[in-house]
This record gives structure tokens, C-alpha cells and sequence, in this order.
């Protein structure tokens, strides 16, 4: 006979490194957790590929999330406190809303976005489970789902979410600093929080908050660089990409590539946006994914036959990266073609394969964008100014403009042909 334990205290507390302890709200945030589609972030690295850096960055979304709900509980409060009215109900679905905003993520996430769910963010999978997850909850989420998809009138609410000064930019960078040991990353969290006002259903921050404020834009553009577009850190994003996008084109070739069948299948198949949508199976093989998923077929196919996918896959398992050259300008179409060259004479592959080996691409760094979202400060005489214009700091205007780089991306071996 089995029995049915029901819990009767589920406002548990769970010791986080980064905040310590963290309380979880309520009985549904609490089963929200408990759920195999948030239990699953467990086994989804946040920064992907970066411990081949910064060997400490191996925490997970799972732990990014609860990091999320905590500095919402926080900001929540300090709202209140200054008088705004905010119902349990909302402060409820705003917690649900920033738990569950990455729930979409797949294994290495933003790598995976761009082979083999290729054209279906992350965003647009959030809302699919999000939606599979209230009526699973007999329409209990509809409120942070409301709020998620900007539906709701309360405007702020979601600006906590998903804005330029959300609870989900604050968490990764504190996080993301903390695990990396990249001290640049580090920002005032709690003082942020403390100055957080609404003001005209707008979020805003108290004047005396601005230099926190500058210094947390300046941290998420030196962490770029730093931390998520380091070269090191690109050759091995770059190569898992190259990698699967290699297995796709084998199985859609008819090859049966050892992996799991959730994996399998989407190596097989490309799901559009429509097929998640209109197929509920699609979205649940997909929630039965993970990085071991990735990583244990990645191993196995270091012996494959077809000599990019093994050479790709062997270089990354004893990490022996791309060669990455970043620039202001666009590499030569001369050095381009002479690494080809290279690669065609060194490994006998045809020329429409050797961009497994050699290819060009480009990054951007952006850490502030003025207009419309953009950061707002609750002037002394109650004026609100964006931040751009109420900081004295020149360096922000800097900020607010994209940096594009280019990159050159080719096999270490190459520097040893002649």
C-alpha cells in the first residue's frame, strides 16, 4: 500500500551561500519548487561553459532562481514600506513570476538555443511551461503569468521581473561574481533594494541611491567582458556549439548518434515554434533535458567515426580550445582563407566543412540602454530623471553604446602548419 505524506510546513528555509538563509513564502512556491520542471535547474549549469575558466563557476539555475525569489521578497518589502499597496495575491505571483522566469532554459542554454532548438528562445519556453504548469495548478498562476507577460496594470510588478534593474539581473551578477571570484562583478545589492521606490506606477530609485546604481551598471559591463564574453570562455561555447550543430547534421543524415532519447529525438527532428506550442510532447522531451544529457553523448563520441564530431568532441573533453582572436575590425578575408586552406590540406575535409574549424563571429557587450525600461531616479524636489542624465558620471553615456568586437575562431594546430 503507499502511503500519501502531506506536509504540513512548507515554509522551509534553505541556506544559500551567497544571502544565507532563505525562506520559501508560501505552500504553492513551495510545490512550484518541488515541481520536476524547477527541479531540473538543478542539472543546468548557469554560466554553462565557464568553469574551463574560473573553475568555481559551477552553479546552477536552480540556485539562481531561489537566489531571484529571495532579493524579490526583499524589494517587496521595502515597497510596502513606503506605502505602496500590494496585495498577497500579487506579491505571491510577483515571487512565481521571477522563480520561474528562467524555467525554459535547456542544457548549456543559450548553445542549445542556437542548434538544437534552433529559433526558440528560452523566453518563449518559460511561457509554454509556465502555462502547462497553471492548469496543472488549476489556474493559481494566472495572475504570474499575467504579470510575467506584461499583461498586468501594474507596471512595476513586472518591472521587477524583467527590466534593466530586475531582481534577476541583481541575482546573477551578485552570484555569478561570488562563484567566478571576479570581484569586479560585485554590487550593492541591499542598498539597491533599500532605495527602491514606485512612483506613477514606475520603478524607481532614490537619489541617494545613484552611485550604487553606477556601480551596478559598471559591474554587469566589466563582467561581460571579464567573466561571459572572455575568449576562453567563447572558444569552449563556441566549440559546443560547433559540436552539436555537427551531430545534427549526422542525424539528419540518417546517423544514429549514441544519445538519450530526449536528446536523440531533437537531434533528429527541428521543432519550430508552432510544434512546442501545438505538440504538448515536444515540450515535455524537452524538459527531460540536461547538461549530463549533452555532455555524457559528448564523451562517448569522441570515438565516432566521423573525424570533425571526434575531433571536436576530444578537443573539449581535454579542453584544448579554439584558437580565439578578438578585433575592432573585421579579421582578413586573407588569414581567413589561408587557415581554410590549412585545415583542407591538414584534415582532407571538404571546403564546406572547414568552417568546423575556422569560421569568424561577433559579440556585443551593451550594459544600459536609455528610453523606454531604463532606469529611473527619484529626484530630491520628487522630478524623476533617467540615470544617463541624473548621474555626473560621463562614463555612463559609454555604457549606454554597444561595443561590437569580431572574432576569429580556428583549431589550435593550425599555428603549427606551414
Amino acid at each position: 500500500m503507499c502511503l500519501k505524506v502531506h506536509i504540513l510546513n512548507k515554509k522551509k528555509i534553505i541556506n544559500d551561500p551567497v544571502y544565507g538563509f532563505i525562506t520559501i513564502p508560501s505552500d504553492l512556491v513551495y510545490d512550484l519548487i518541488q515541481h520536476p520542471y524547477v527541479q531540473r535547474l538543478r542539472y543546468i549549469k548557469q554560466l554553462g561553459m565557464t568553469h574551463l575558466v574560473y573553475p568555481g563557476a559551477l552553479h546552477t539555475r536552480f540556485h539562481h532562481a531561489l537566489g531571484a525569489m529571495h532579493l524579490m521578497s526583499l524589494a517587496l518589502d521595502t515597497i510596502k514600506s513606503k506605502g505602496q499597496a500590494i496585495s498577497y495575491q500579487e506579491e505571491e505571483a510577483v515571487t512565481i513570476a521571477i522563480l520561474l522566469h528562467d524555467i525554459g532554459h535547456g542544457p548549456f542554454s543559450h548553445a542549445l538555443e542556437h542548434t538544437i532548438v534552433d529559433g526558440v528562445s528560452h523566453e518563449h519556453i518559460s511561457t509554454l511551461l509556465m502555462d502547462n504548469l497553471n492548469r496543472e495548478f488549476d489556474g493559481r498562476l494566472g495572475l504570474a503569468l499575467d504579470i510575467f507577460n506584461k499583461r498586468y496594470h501594474k507596471k512595476f510588478l513586472y518591472q521587477l521581473v524583467s527590466g534593466q534593474l530586475d531582481l534577476d539581473r541583481m541575482d546573477y551578477l551578485n552570484r555569478d561574481s561570488f562563484f567566478t571570484g571576479v570581484s569586479e562583478g560585485v554590487i550593492s545589492f541591499d542598498r539597491i533594494i533599500k532605495m527602491l521606490d514606485v512612483v506613477d506606477d514606475q520603478l524607481v530609485v532614490e537619489e541617494k541611491g545613484i552611485y550604487s546604481i553606477e556601480k551596478f551598471l559598471i559591474a554587469r559591463r566589466l563582467m561581460y567582458w571579464q567573466v561571459y564574453l572572455h575568449k576562453t570562455v567563447i572558444a569552449a561555447e563556441q566549440m559546443l556549439v560547433k559540436i552539436l550543430e555537427r551531430a545534427k547534421e549526422l542525424s539528419g543524415e540518417g546517423r544514429n548518434l549514441f544519445a538519450s532519447p530526449c536528446f536523440s529525438y531533437f537531434l533528429k527532428n527541428s521543432i519550430s515554434r508552432e510544434e512546442f506550442k501545438n505538440d504538448p510532447r515536444n515540450i515535455e522531451r524537452f524538459t527531460k533535458l540536461d547538461d549530463n544529457d549533452i555532455f555524457t553523448s559528448i564523451k562517448v563520441w569522441v570515438n565516432d567515426e566521423d573525424l570533425i564530431l571526434s575531433t571536436l568532441c576530444s578537443h573539449l573533453i581535454s579542453r584544448n580550445l579554439y584558437q580565439v582572436e578578438i578585433t575592432n575590425d573585421p579579421p582578413s578575408i586573407e588569414k581567413i582563407n589561408d587557415l581554410a586552406d590549412k585545415v583542407t590540406d591538414e584534415y582532407e575535409i571538404s571546403d564546406d566543412d572547414t568552417s568546423y574549424f575556422v569560421f569568424t563571429d561577433t559579440i556585443k557587450n551593451k550594459a544600459y540602454s536609455v528610453g523606454d525600461g531604463s532606469i529611473k531616479i527619484l529626484m530630491k524636489d520628487g522630478s524623476i530623471q533617467d540615470i544617463a542624465k541624473a548621474s555626473d558620471n560621463s562614463n555612463l553615456e559609454a555604457l549606454a553604446r554597444t561595443v561590437q568586437k569580431y572574432i576569429l575562431c580556428y583549431i589550435k594546430e593550425l599555428k603549427n602548419v606551414n
